[in-house]
């Protein structure tokens, strides 16, 4: 089964609003079993505009990723990050290896 992986590109308008967010959002990704692969870091922009942070983040399906996403732990976090952040976030299936 090929792994499934958040991909979130965001710009954060308040940081210390966006610790609360981050917070919350640890019982889920403890819960979901994520794995961090990238998170915040240096970013070269190639293509397009990029944002301030940038977050990849493993699980081990496609299905456990949006469990994740739409488990009430994570719509908590959810909507705090809505508050204080611009962002997209998306589910990609990883290649079958």
């Amino acid at each position: 089964m090929a792994k499934g992986y958040w991909i979130a590109r965001v710009d954060v308008r308040d940081a210390e609003r966006y610790k609360d967010y981050v917070s919350t959002a640890k019982p889920a990704f403890e819960r979901f079993g994520a794995k961090f692969l990238a998170r915040g870091g240096e970013v070269t922009e190639l293509e397009g505009r990029a944002r301030g942070r940038n977050v990849v983040i493993e699980f081990e399906s496609v299905d456990v990723a949006r469990q994740c996403y739409e488990s009430p732990e994570y719509q908590a976090a959810a909507a705090i990050r809505q508050e204080c952040a611009d962002s997209e976030l998306i589910i990609v299936e990883g290649a079958a290896v």
